[in-house]
């Protein structure tokens, strides 16, 4: 007999992101699920044990750490072994930001298998929500809770298993150019760049070079200065305001950078700008 239970979760509270159902199973050999389609997204883990996983015209031999991904209304299939059937628990969520979340994973149509070390960690996350189903506010915050800290274990140190994955240094470059977009207005070092995305400087600057061919530090500079050019050509900010906009906090600095990039001051480039803009009124009929 199959050792397993299933939680349905009923009462959604939140919108981004929420619990539709989670379980675990000891499965006997053979047994399947499918050909189906799910209404929602899945992350399957297993435990021990062995199966395949089947998705569109590829099939994975799956085992022990390893773990798959169903996305809505994709057809999938996936079957216990033989001989040493498999043991695993999945979640089951649904939200707006839901997509968003599983492709800062990684995880997608294109790569649905990842490898997670973890498994202790997510056998305690699971039955402490079977625990706390229940139409509380509280237990509803804590189920929430739990969710993230189950994409938190994974991002921890997920590793797909797709050979066609991304290569994990371009990720690094992708989430670091996103913190420099989202924070060039800060007074950000390269070293909280490297920070954010978990790698030491000397390694963000080798990513950097490969995948750019530009040094952090030139990009963030250029992100800056690209914003600079944009308020001096269309406001009436002063100097020093267009400076702290762009992530100088001394109108000086910034007065250097810039020439460095555009071989004029930001007042001669404002002037400039605006006498090659002006209409001259001679010329007009």
């Amino acid at each position: 007999m199959e050792t397993s239970w299933t939680l349905p979760v009923q009462k959604h509270k939140f919108s981004d992101l929420y619990l539709c159902f989670c379980g675990y199973e000891a499965c006997q050999p053979f047994h399947s699920y499918g050909p189906a389609v799910r209404p929602n997204y899945v992350i399957h883990y297993i435990i021990s044990g062995k199966g395949t996983f089947t998705i569109g015209n590829r099939t994975y031999r799956l085992t022990a750490g390893q773990g798959f991904f169903l996305m809505p209304n994709v057809r999938t299939y996936y079957e216990a072994d033989a001989d040493d059937p498999w043991t695993y628990l999945w979640i089951g969520f649904d939200g707006e930001k839901a997509a968003s979340y599983v492709q800062e994973l990684g995880l997608s149509e294109e790569h649905p298998v990842y490898q997670c070390s973890f498994s202790g960690e997510l056998q305690s996350l699971l039955f402490q929500m079977q625990k706390h189903n229940t139409y509380d506010t509280s237990d509803q915050y804590l189920l929430e809770g739990c969710l993230y800290q189950f994409f938190s274990i994974l991002s921890r140190e997920i590793t797909l298993a797709d050979p066609f994955a991304r290569e994990s240094g371009n990720l690094y470059v992708e989430k670091a150019v996103e913190f420099i977009r989202n924070n060039y207005s800060n007074e950000i070092l390269v070293s909280d760049i490297a920070r954010y995305v978990c790698v030491n400087r000397s390694y963000l600057y080798t990513l950097f070079q490969k995948y750019l061919h530009t040094s952090p530090q030139d990009y963030l500079s250029s992100c800056r200065i690209t914003r600079a050019l944009e308020l001096l050509s269309y406001t009436d900010l002063s100097i020093e305001t267009v400076a702290f906009s762009c992530g100088y906090r001394n109108a000086e600095v910034f007065t250097k950078a810039f020439r460095q990039k555009q071989g004029m001051t930001p007042s001669a480039y404002r002037k400039k700008f605006r006498l090659d803009t002006t209409p001259d009124s001679a010329h007009v009929p």
